[in-house]
């Protein structure tokens, strides 16, 4: 990067950092750290909810997921607005009624203490394992610049958030991701600008039509093939609205990421107003990011693409004993685009991945993850590329600090306070939530060097874990509200079975990962309404 690149990136972070500290001064107690004190807008609220789920994962991969495989993954969000109508009507009412500081306090409530604990002991879990993933995100950015390993940019960057997190708690993380999405909508606006700039005829409309015609404007697609429904197709219309509705209900219901979010408003109204609006953007911002990955793939149609994405591992695979293969297919790839042979280029292209694989045994060298930060890097203006950069950070840091405050906050709330210190002070609880700030910073570094052999685009693993345990955890809290004579025990034992059936079902791997979240709710329902006649006690 440019010297002016590396000032803006400098400015905006520390800019963030300086805004954060000076917006953190709440109470010192769980309700300060966790809630901020519960007197948000809904303005904040709405940029907060959007703010954690839009990681650096969505605008580093998302449009290097369109580039490989086309538009398709936007049909994943189509359940969210329906879902959104759901939580904001039938769940805010009840969290806030019982003013609860996590969602599973509710739980104990309507069922018994092992009920709350299980489910947020699932939580803790799938969150856990998702924000470490999330933390290779920016490692990769990271790595790219400096041309570190990545295990050491995992470190260094898990403990800028571990810092970030622990100075400023819920408060400071909601103000900062204000900042954070506005120059967000800022930077993808001018990102496009200068992607639709850097055409040959600078049409906008003539880049979409080169997407459609390699297939990459599927925007609807059924998962109907001559065989019938192929239910293995991730991303389809059906699995898009049905599993997408499941996930999204879940996970802005029943995941306190989202929760701790949405509770901190001043009131119902606010709240609704928040989460009703994140339905309504949510979906034409995901399209937006995806298009910038059609863009860039019509943009490589007429300028030459690189062989391969990820240069630290390209320059890693050269010193090996397969550079010499390596050069003679980048050559015969060149050449292929030279003569407009894009079919043989493709094969060229496989081929040098596959060789890739060879040359680094163990190593994750798909490159989905990798296509959008090399176009940045090598195409777009000076000046933006910092802001990119700093985007790609701020995004990082708003959501996986918003993941860290609420996995400490489940930790001490519905674990420490339950069963190791009922009766601490607030003060207490206060200095408590930052060690367990501390030590979930530490697990998901942990967890971010395993990131690196997933094989897949981070933006599919972190949905696939959250599928594997949403289903389940919103099947708990399904039961809670419309099914009112099953008690505790039956839905307890219901959620342990339901739990190991979907694991096995995944890895079985017979079904799209999204229609976890359909069989993991149904699942946990029927078992408890069959459980529950059998495990009631006669009457004496």
């Amino acid at each position: 990067m440019s010297f002016i690149d590396w000032t803006i990136l400098i400015v905006c972070l520390a800019g963030i950092i300086i805004y954060g500290v000076y917006k953190s001064h709440t109470t010192k107690n769980i309700d300060g750290y966790f809630l901020s004190n519960r007197n948000m807008p809904w303005y904040l609220l709405l940029l907060g909810i959007m703010g954690t789920q839009a990681s650096a994962i969505t605008f580093l991969t998302g449009p290097g997921q369109a580039y490989t495989d086309g538009m398709r993954f936007v049909q994943y969000y189509f359940g969210l607005p329906l879902a959104m109508l759901v939580i904001a009507f039938v769940f805010v009412p009840v969290f806030r009624k019982l003013n609860v500081v996590t969602a599973y306090e509710f739980l104990e409530h309507r069922f018994n203490s092992q009920t709350r604990t299980l489910t947020s002991v699932l939580f803790l879990v799938s969150r856990g394992l998702s924000t470490g993933i999330s933390v290779y995100a920016p490692s990769i950015v990271l790595s790219t610049l400096l041309g570190w390993n990545i295990y050491v940019t995992n470190i260094i960057m898990g403990g800028f958030l571990i810092i970030y997190t622990l100075t400023g708690g819920a408060k400071a993380v909601a103000h900062t991701q204000k900042i954070q999405m506005l120059l967000v909508f800022i930077t993808l606006g001018l990102t496009l600008y200068f992607i639709i700039q850097a055409l040959p005829d600078k049409s906008f409309a003539n880049a979409i039509n080169t997407g459609s015609m390699a297939g990459k404007m599927n925007v609807i697609t059924t998962g109907f093939t001559e065989k019938g429904f192929d239910w293995k197709d991730r991303y389809n219309i059906f699995s898009g609205i049905i599993g997408g509705f499941f996930l999204a209900l879940s996970y802005f219901g029943t995941d306190h990421s989202q929760v701790g979010r949405y509770i901190t408003g001043k009131n119902e109204k606010e709240t609704r107003t928040g989460l009703l609006l994140n339905g309504l953007i949510k979906v034409p911002m995901q399209f937006f990011i995806l298009l910038l990955g059609v863009l860039v793939f019509a943009f490589y149609v007429n300028t030459k693409a690189p062989v391969y994405s990820n240069t630290r591992l390209q320059e890693k695979a050269m010193q090996t004993k397969f550079a010499a293969s390596l050069k003679n297919i980048e050559t015969a790839y060149n050449d292929a685009v030279n003569t407009a042979d894009y079919k043989e280029a493709a094969n060229a292209s496989k081929l040098y991945i596959n060789t890739m694989a060879d040359a680094l045994p163990g190593e994750d060298v798909k490159q989905t993850n990798f296509i959008f930060l090399q176009y940045v890097m090598a195409n777009l203006p000076k000046g933006l590329i910092g802001l990119i950069v700093a985007i790609l950070f701020l995004s990082a840091w708003g959501s996986i600090a918003a993941a860290l405050n609420s996995l400490a906050a489940c930790s001490v709330v519905d674990i420490h306070k339950k069963y190791f210190n009922k009766n601490s002070t607030g003060e207490e609880d206060y200095k408590i939530s930052k060690w367990y700030t501390l030590g979930w910073g530490l697990f998901c570094i942990v967890m971010s060097m395993f990131a690196t052999n997933l094989g897949n685009s981070l933006i599919e693993v972190v949905n696939i874990i959250g599928s594997i345990f949403y289903g389940v955890i919103l099947g708990v809290f399904l039961v809670a509200f419309f099914v009112k004579h099953v008690k505790g025990k039956a839905v307890f034992i219901a959620t342990i079975i339901s739990q190991l059936l979907v694991i096995v079902i995944y890895k079985l791997d017979v079904i799209s990962f999204l229609w976890l979240n359909v069989i993991g709710a149904l699942l946990v329902v029927l078992l408890s309404v069959i459980l529950q006649p059998l495990l009631q006690k006669k009457a004496p």
